[in-house]
């Protein structure tokens, strides 16, 4: 008990039991694995980005393994926000202390703001997915335009009975200057980061590996990019900061809590260390916050910002 009393976090209003959550895109695909990952050790999950209408995705091949990390194009396959509000609901029923996040996408404000409002019911926080580099119309390109961001966030701020939180790309000039503008919206936090944009080629195939050619880079290498995101940002502004990008060992996540983060997302390490890695993660947190003399998360945070 001790452990989870000393990993408690809040994030804006929103409290975790620890401060490990499943990132999107990650086996958030049914009820059935999300409370498994719930039960499994994890704060909360977010659920894969749920557009208006069903989507099939890119074809395959959509997901490739690297020297490093992983590459992934899906296209953000999902049922819908009509299907999937069912879903959300008995996800609801059975997620015990944990909490669930929704991630939406959309192609504007209105549409962002209208799918708040359908599934914001049924979740602990919205989370805008303002950063998928890989759909044309979507993602990134609302999210590297500050305006665009604000006015997407103050939408779905009017119609969401929910924290929102915002997930950021790194695929933008100054993300100083989009996280302003997300907290002028209203955000309640932001995740940093998403995948960067990348693309493998095959010598024998003579073509990128994926169908749709560039992917976004997710796991270890992700790590010190998303850090310097997650600093900029806590350095500079006082809206919490979720962090999100090669995050597989406690010690990865302190390094995150020590930039600046409240929480971190974990993604590509359910891949590698396996559905334990939650609890694997707390319990090396908790070991490392002991050995380094902080008597809980809060106090390591933004430690290396203090100079």
């Amino acid at each position: 008990v001790r452990v989870g009393m000393r990993l408690g976090v809040k994030v804006g209003t929103l409290p975790l039991e620890n401060p490990t959550i499943l990132a999107s895109g990650i086996l958030g695909v049914s009820p059935e694995t999300m409370v498994r990952v719930l039960r499994g050790g994890a704060a909360a999950v977010v659920t894969k980005s749920i557009g208006s209408e069903p989507r099939h995705g890119h074809p395959t091949p959509t997901f490739v393994s690297l020297e490093a990390g992983f590459l992934n194009a899906m296209g953000i396959p999902n049922p819908g926000a009509d299907d999937f509000a069912p879903e959300l609901r008995a996800l609801k029923a059975r997620k015990g202390e944990g909490k669930v996040i929704v991630s939406i996408f959309g192609g504007g404000a209105e549409e962002f703001g209208k799918l708040a409002g359908k599934l914001s019911p049924h979740a602990d926080a919205v989370e805008l997915n303002l950063s998928c580099p890989h759909l044309k119309g979507y993602g990134v390109e609302i999210g590297r335009v500050p305006s665009l961001v604000r006015e997407v966030v103050a939408e779905v701020k009017r119609r969401a009975r929910c924290p929102v939180w915002a997930k950021l790309s790194p695929n933008v000039s100054d993300i100083v200057e989009v996280s302003r503008a997300a907290a002028e919206g209203g955000a309640d936090a932001l995740v940093a980061t998403n995948t960067i944009g990348a693309i493998a080629i095959s010598v024998e195939a003579r073509r990128p590996v994926l169908s749709h050619g560039a992917g976004g880079l997710s796991g270890a290498p992700l790590k010190p990019i998303a850090m310097k995101a997650v600093f900029d940002i806590a350095s500079e502004l006082e809206i919490p900061v979720v962090a999100s990008g090669g995050i597989s060992t406690g010690r990865d996540l302190l390094e995150f809590v020590m930039a600046g983060a409240s929480a971190g997302q974990i993604g590509s390490a359910v891949v590698t260390r396996g559905e334990g890695v939650f609890k694997m993660v707390a319990a090396e947190l908790a070991a490392l916050l002991e050995a380094e003399g902080f008597a809980n998360v809060e106090a390591a945070r933004g430690a290396a910002l203090r100079r």
